[in-house]
């Protein structure tokens, strides 16, 4: 007889969870050859789907791993994929929860840092595999006329993402993907991330302060002179010239236009 697709879904949804969970008993209905009991066959293809899905996780957070040793990575993985498993078939999508998980995981509690040094390197990965966009180029400005300006906007580019830190997670990042020593860095230093894809590279720049809340606004919707104000206003130094020759330097942007909503980017 069929099953009810209810009952199917209700046996997926059994195997699935079977599968990360070593604790959970061995799934109805599944037997090895001639009727025999196929718990140790389970329990090795358990295991292989484990290595697997903690080799995808080390491959996203190479950082994290060195930071914490790969041994404990593995075991800290292990923990991640019983509680949140896979929800898409595209790997690369994984570990979305992951900063989180750090965030409430005891045994890293000491290093506060981590969540955010997560959560750079997940920009990295979805600024590595955003849509191609060209950059804005440095000329689209001049062709505006000077009293327009403060009415420009702007439309962000598909690989720009920000990561603001009360730690100093940019360095953090850096020294431990380029495995260089943390020696020198002082982590309770806040720093801000921006993560950009000018010419198919993706790059990670430190922003100066202020920085990470003018470009936030003008992605938001703002208009050049909103996001300025806004910006000045909490930071009365901050050099704005230099901030958008940064910006068009870095390829923060796409496209630009005066009195016109940009489109919608999810950082």
């Amino acid at each position: 007889m069929l099953r009810s697709d209810a009952a199917n879904e209700r046996g997926q949804r059994e195997f699935g969870a079977a599968l990360l969970d070593a604790d959970l008993p061995l799934p109805k209905g599944i037997v090895g050859p001639h009727g025999k009991s196929a718990q140790k066959r389970f329990a090795v293809y358990r295991n292989n789907v484990t290595v697997s899905l903690i080799a995808v996780l080390a491959d996203i957070f190479p950082a994290i791993q060195r930071l914490v040793g790969e041994a404990f990575f593995r075991d800290m993985a292990r923990l991640y994929i019983a509680k949140e498993p896979p929800r898409s078939a595209v790997m690369f999508e994984y570990g979305s929860g992951f900063a989180a998980f750090l965030e409430s995981f005891e045994p890293v509690s000491g290093y506060p840092y981590l969540p955010d040094v997560a959560r750079l390197e997940k920009a990295w990965l979805a600024a590595f595999h955003s849509a191609d966009a060209d950059p804005l180029q440095p000329g689209a400005l001049g062709e505006i006329p000077p009293e327009q300006l403060a009415e420009t906007r702007f439309t962000v580019h598909p690989a720009t993402h920000i990561v603001q830190s009360n730690f100093a997670a940019v360095s953090i990042f850096s020294a431990s993907r380029e495995e260089r020593s943390l020696e020198d860095i002082k982590p309770a230093t806040p720093e801000d991330a921006l993560i950009t894809r000018p010419s198919g590279t993706v790059e990670v720049r430190q922003l100066p302060p202020g920085a990470a809340k003018f470009f936030n606004a003008l992605i938001a919707g703002a208009t050049l002179g909103e996001a300025a104000d806004q910006t000045m206003s909490s930071h009365p130094g901050f050099d704005l010239p230099s901030a958008i020759s940064a910006m068009l330097e870095a390829g923060v942007f796409s496209a630009c236009s005066v009195g016109q909503t940009p489109r919608e980017h999810s950082l």
